[in-house]
């Protein structure tokens, strides 16, 4: 009989990397976090999982003992200190982090090791930072392929560029080709979100039903198995702010205000509108920027999570400003399974499965 291949997620946030792995067939044994409310929505999800309270940076012995032997360890260390939103400190005690991942790999000793960061992350000390980490993989006996994804060329409707480390140990990284596994034609904004109901002159309820059938086949995906819908509720804005969002067209930003208001918000992001005929601009972990294409208000947390391809069987946890970050600082699970999918392959040619 065939054995479930055994996963480990640190710094698993809600789970997408986790959901990714699940979903193409890998046992999800643990996540570990410092983010308490991530750690619930993750908890809630992976019931089956241990949802482990802890820094990794300072993982303690009885912790490390409580990981079973796993085959892959996944990661997404925080990106801030390598974003261009962040202020790309090469001192930020967050860039550590990966080097703490670095010695956990070394105790463990998985068959494939999973790291995740914003594509900054190979500019940053002048590469120091992406060498940093083939080498350290390297020096453990594994051959490292470092990938550059955009997710909506995998069916996520979502432009999000991240790199990906992606290291075996005795396993031919040849064989690990993404070509074939892109779609033919990206997932639009509205293909992702427009069954929803608009909430345009209402704030919804925790709980809601579907008012409408779905119209693509990436909501019949994102709907499969759910009754209800839930985190599916608008933010509250003044009238002022609903007025001027609503001189933005679908797709546009400030630069379509008039003059006397471009300049009201100090970023250039600022009252940016998805664009309802394209995949949506990358979610992040705030929401005050960015606007329904149609709706005159900030995307709920539910919309932010059918863009990063969560099921609406995937609830978030915590107060809604957490929810936010929780969905904007996942990788998107169809993207996550795409890789776990070949990492499986890989592994299992390698075994003879």
């Amino acid at each position: 009989m065939y054995k479930k291949l055994k996963v480990l997620d640190l710094f698993c946030g809600a789970g997408g990397l986790s959901l990714g792995f699940s979903m193409a067939g890998f046992d999800v044994v643990a996540g570990i976090d410092n983010d308490k409310e991530a750690l619930e929505t993750y908890g809630k999800n992976f019931p089956k999982a241990k949802a482990i309270y802890e820094d990794l940076s300072c993982l303690s012995d009885s912790t490390i003992a409580s990981i079973d032997k796993v085959d892959v360890m996944l990661g997404g260390p925080p990106c801030q200190g390598f974003s261009i939103a962040g202020k790309r400190d090469e001192k930020d005690p967050r860039n550590q982090l990966t080097q703490s991942y670095l010695k956990l790999v070394a105790l463990v000793n998985p068959k494939a090791v999973v790291i995740e960061n914003v594509p900054n992350i190979l500019s940053m000390g002048n590469g120091a930072f992406a060498s940093r980490i083939v080498d350290g993989l390297s020096r453990l006996g594994y051959l490292v392929s470092v990938e550059k994804l955009n997710a909506a060329d995998f069916g996520v409707p979502q432009n999000r560029r991240r790199v990906f480390f992606i290291a075996f140990k005795n396993h031919d990284i040849k064989l690990l080709d993404f070509e074939l596994s892109k779609v033919s034609r990206p997932v639009t904004t509205k293909e992702a979100i427009d069954d929803l109901p608009l909430l345009d002159d209402e704030l919804g309820s925790p709980i809601m039903t579907y008012s409408v059938e779905a119209t693509s086949e990436f909501q019949k995906k994102m709907r499969s198995g759910s009754q209800v819908l839930t985190n599916h509720e608008a933010v509250a804005h003044k009238q002022r702010t609903k007025e001027i969002i609503a001189l933005v067209p679908d797709g546009g930003n400030y630069k379509d205000l008039p003059i006397e208001l471009q300049g009201t918000r100090k970023v250039n992001i600022a009252w940016t509108r998805m664009n309802s005929e394209r995949p949506c601009f990358t979610i992040d972990a705030g929401h005050n920027h960015h606007f329904h294409y149609k709706a005159n208000r900030v995307p709920t947390v539910r919309e932010c999570a059918r863009i990063q391809s969560f099921p609406d069987t995937f609830s978030f946890e915590g107060k809604r400003t957490s929810q936010y970050r929780q969905v904007g600082n996942a990788v998107p699970p169809m993207l996550a399974k795409v890789i776990a999918c070949k990492i499986k392959g890989i592994i299992e040619v390698k075994n003879g499965v």
